[in-house]
């Protein structure tokens, strides 16, 4: 199956098929539900997103099939509480569909982790895997009347919050980022994102932050309804079902903003049963009803495709530093440079910057760290790590230093890469870098793939080689810096750039920046001279 098509309904995906079927069949059970219950008709608002709309839209996400005899037991137990009073097995039965939840947040953390810091949309879907164990949690506070400070009421009502703003709508959020991401669409939806938390906490401790929380929604919500009409869809029937999915947000918000200002003004007072009549029942079937839809009979596609670079198998351990090369070299086959043809990257280099990379061995490298102040205190902590691990062991100090160092061809089949070779940097006998480097080819393209071996782990950086002016650039913004540990290959928030210029013929000079979150935090600058230039 193509990576893009990973997560949509198919004939062999049992779980798609089997919480589809148990959410079609839950529906039917919501009716006996709604005529048998001995509770008030406001609960079935929650039991109606718990039964029906969770596997629904999870259905259309998760893969694996054990999963779905845990939410069988799940819904079978809030079918059980509903069905029946007050009785000294229901924190029990709230215990499972709980832990069910925490199950699922837990898939929302898988999905995240093999992806990583990319593709806005589907940490959208992750992050309402993960909202929905709060709510779970809730949901079990309240029938296990567990004592929270707060009234059954508000565990109730927390609890259907973080079902529907805080699991349905951040999926729905990021289907319409699987469509198209209009600009403004990374704003809102980030604001969708922290918007749960901060109305919850609104809710429980002040009504002030309670009105600006709404406010907040408010301006999400209407821009989404805004690039709803905007995006351009596959079919009418997904446009018009993701429309009213937001359209229905935005008529409900007003309830939301007009019950706030009350409690927060005095001037007047929404009672909560009012709320639930327009705001509940807009939301459980309007919001819902249109948000399965497109979640279910108009899915759209993940553009996520994972990366088929070549990644080092190698993983470090507590201490990394040149003892992690115990075994793994191949002294017969001796090496000078981090590449034997730079001819490979098909670009015409200055001659030093070409000899250097070709015969690095015979170069001295002379640096000067510079970490910008706002991440200083950060270093300063990381310091006391590395200083253990030996790896990415960076001085605080700005004074320029020697680093030493020797290349190593590693042993065949140790690492998945080809032609692999080690560089162990040092400064005062303290080993600084131990960087693993190769290459690959994609798209008929040259990458320098670089993996550092981390504890339990390895950073893969993807470097794509360019020309400015008569500069060297080396930049992984086109690719990408990874973090591997067991099966997960995830990107991480980091991007690095390589500047390498000859100042004259065995001297360069090169600049390495770093950026985490696209915010600056690293600079390192480089002298490199040739052995028998420095000697005279």
């Amino acid at each position: 199956m193509h990576s893009s098509d990973r997560y949509l309904p198919t004939k062999g995906n049992l779980q798609v098929k089997t919480l589809h079927r148990i959410a079609l069949l839950n529906l039917i059970v919501l009716g006996a539900i709604a005529w048998l219950s001995p509770h008030e008709w406001y609960f079935l608002l929650l039991t109606v997103a718990q039964l029906v709309y969770v596997p629904f839209l999870l259905g259309s996400f998760l893969k694996k099939d054990e999963l779905a005899k845990l939410s069988s037991a799940a819904f079978l137990a809030v079918i059980i509480l509903q069905l029946t009073g007050d009785t000294r097995f229901d924190g029990l039965l709230a215990a499972i569909y709980f832990f069910f939840t925490i199950v699922i947040a837990f898939h929302g953390v898988k999905r995240f982790l093999n992806r990583g810091f990319t593709h806005l949309e589907e940490f959208m879907i992750d992050i309402g895997m993960v909202y929905l164990a709060v709510g779970g949690m809730w949901f079990f506070a309240y029938e296990a009347g567990i004592n929270t400070g707060f009234s059954p009421m508000l565990k109730w009502l927390t609890a259907i919050h973080f079902h529907y703003s805080a699991f349905m709508l951040p999926i729905i959020v990021g289907l319409l980022g699987r469509i198209d991401q209009l600009r403004g669409y990374r704003v809102l939806a980030t604001i969708i994102i922290v918007s749960p938390i901060i109305v919850a906490l609104g809710i429980t401790f002040s009504t002030t932050l309670e009105l600006v929380s709404v406010l907040v929604y408010i301006v999400a919500i209407y821009g989404l309804i805004l690039l709803s009409f905007r995006t351009k869809y596959t079919s009418a029937w997904q446009k018009w079902f993701m429309r009213l999915a937001f359209l229905a947000l935005g008529m409900t918000i007003l309830f939301s903003l007009a019950y706030a200002y009350g409690n927060w003004s005095g001037s007047y007072h929404i009672s909560i049963t009012f709320m639930l009549k327009f705001h509940g029942l807009m939301n459980a079937v309007i919001f819902g009803v249109s948000g399965v839809m497109v979640a279910t009979a108009f899915l759209p596609p993940t553009k996520f495709q994972k990366p088929n670079f070549p990644v080092s198998k190698l993983r470090g351990k507590a201490r990394v530093g040149e003892g992690f090369l115990k075994g793994k070299v191949d002294y017969k086959q001796s090496v000078q440079g981090l590449v034997d043809d730079m001819t490979i990257y098909q670009l015409d280099f200055a001659r030093t910057i070409k000899d250097f990379y070709e015969n690095t061995g015979n170069y001295r490298l002379f640096a000067e760290v510079n970490w910008r102040h706002w991440f200083l205190p950060f270093a300063m902590v990381y310091r006391l790590f590395s200083r253990v691990s030996q790896q990415i062991n960076l001085p605080i100090s700005k004074q320029q230093v020697e680093m030493t160092g020797d290349i190593y061809s590693l042993k065949k089949d140790l690492d998945s890469r080809d032609r692999v070779r080690a560089w162990v940097r040092k400064i005062n006998h303290d080993t600084t870098f131990v960087a693993l480097y190769s290459e690959h080819q994609e798209s008929d393209k040259t990458y320098m793939n670089i993996a550092l071996p981390l504890p339990g782990a390895t950073m893969t950086g993807i470097l794509a080689l360019s020309k400015e002016d008569e500069s060297l650039i080396l930049s992984s913004r086109e690719q990408g810096i990874y973090l591997g540990f067991r099966d997960y290959l995830m990107k991480l928030p980091l991007h690095e750039k390589f500047k390498v210029r000859e100042i004259a013929d065995g001297r360069l000079i090169a600049e390495h920046r770093m950026w985490l979150f696209n915010l600056p935090f690293l600079t390192i600058d480089y002298e490199i001279v040739k052995d028998d230039i420095y000697e005279k």
